[in-house]
C-alpha cells in the first residue's frame, strides 16, 4: 500500500503508464530522515516555498527568504526557521496555526538541485532558538513526513545578484517598507511597528 498515492494520482500513473516508476521512486527515493547531505543543503539555503492549506482547503503558496543558515536543523526529522515580520495577513501561518501542514521546496538555482520536505509544522511564541534569529517574531518547527529529491532538469539557471536588505540581522536596524508609511495604512499599522521608529531607513 502507497503511503504517498491516493486514486487521483494512481488515474494519472494508469493513464501514462508510470505506476511501476511512480512505485519504485516512493520506495527508493522517499523517506522522513535527513541525510548529511540533505541537512546540510538545507541549511545552506537562503530562501524556500512554503505550500500550506486552509480549513476549506484552498492552498497558499508564498516565499521565505533570509540569510544562508535561517533554517535549522533541529535533528534528523525536524527543521526550524524563523517568521519575520510581513505585511500582518499571516495566511501562511495562520494555516500553519490551523491545519499544520506544509510542504516545503527547497531550490538551488546556482547548481540545479531541489529537495521536498512535507510534514507537520507547530508555531511556537516561546521557542528557545527565537533569540537566535534577529527580529523573529516566533519560531516553526516542521517534522518531515516525508522527504525526497526531485529531478532538476527544469530548473533556470540563476545567479545571485544581492541579499534582500530588509532581512534581519544582529546588530543592525531592519529598513522600514516604504509601503507602510502610505497615508492608505498609516492608521491600521500596529503601534509597536517598526514604522514608528524614525531612525530608520524607508526602502
Amino acid at each position: 500500500m502507497s503511503k504517498l498515492y491516493d486514486e487521483p494520482h494512481r488515474i494519472l500513473h494508469d493513464r501514462f503508464d508510470t505506476r511501476r516508476l511512480a512505485d519504485r521512486m516512493e520506495g527508493s527515493l522517499v523517506h522522513d530522515v535527513l541525510t548529511e547531505s540533505e541537512k546540510a543543503f538545507v541549511e545552506s539555503r537562503d530562501m524556500f516555498f512554503l505550500a500550506t492549506v486552509d480549513a476549506q482547503g484552498h492552498a497558499n503558496c508564498s516565499y521565505r527568504g533570509g540569510d544562508p543558515g535561517f533554517v535549522r536543523v533541529v535533528d534528523e526529522h525536524t527543521i526550524a526557521f524563523p517568521n519575520y515580520d510581513g505585511n500582518g495577513m499571516y495566511l501562511s501561518m495562520g494555516n500553519v496555526l490551523g491545519m499544520r501542514q506544509v510542504g516545503i521546496l527547497f531550490i538551488d538555482f546556482d547548481k540545479p538541485q531541489r529537495m521536498r520536505f512535507n510534514g507537520e509544522a507547530r508555531i511556537d511564541f516561546d521557542d528557545p532558538l527565537r533569540d537566535t534569529f534577529p527580529e523573529a517574531q516566533f519560531v516553526v518547527r516542521v517534522r518531515a513526513r516525508e522527504i525526497f529529491t526531485n529531478c532538476p532538469r527544469y530548473i533556470h539557471r540563476m545567479k545571485l545578484v544581492e541579499r534582500s536588505r530588509f532581512v534581519p540581522k544582529a546588530g543592525c536596524a531592519t529598513p522600514v517598507p516604504r509601503w507602510k508609511t502610505g497615508d492608505w495604512v498609516a492608521d491600521d499599522v500596529p503601534a509597536d511597528d517598526p514604522v514608528h521608529d524614525s531612525s530608520r531607513e524607508i526602502l
